[in-house]
């Protein structure tokens, strides 16, 4: 089973098991579980033999959402970086050189329950 889910503008595609990065947000002290109402698609097949179900009257569609239907997922890393991103500018003939560096910080989670 898996599930097309909105977060911050973005959309996942989660089967359980799955860990993901979410954006940043504010946890609670001795927050344990995220809970992402905001599903867009469920389908009882596999992510990866999606050409080969049988069933495809099972597949939900939400117009935009599923009605009663979420993701349970379990905080891995309340804070866990991505990669250092950097950034150069460079102006030809004028000794001006800039380096700047960038690293996201996200809220990494594994994906424990679809219901809907």
């Amino acid at each position: 089973m898996y599930a097309v889910i909105e977060d911050s503008g973005q959309q996942f595609r989660v089967a359980e098991g799955d860990v993901l990065n979410v954006d940043l947000r504010d946890l609670d002290e001795g927050q344990t579980e995220l809970r992402f109402e905001r599903v867009l698609l469920i389908s009882p097949g596999t992510p990866e033999r999606d050409g080969d179900e049988g069933d495809k009257s099972a597949v939900k569609v939400g117009t935009p959402l599923v009605e009663g239907a979420s993701v349970t997922a379990q905080i891995v890393d309340a804070e866990h970086k991505g990669p250092k991103v950097h950034s150069h500018k460079w102006r030809r003939r004028k000794s001006s050189r800039t380096k700047t560096g960038h690293r996201q910080k996200y809220v990494q989670v594994r994906v424990t329950k679809i219901e809907g």
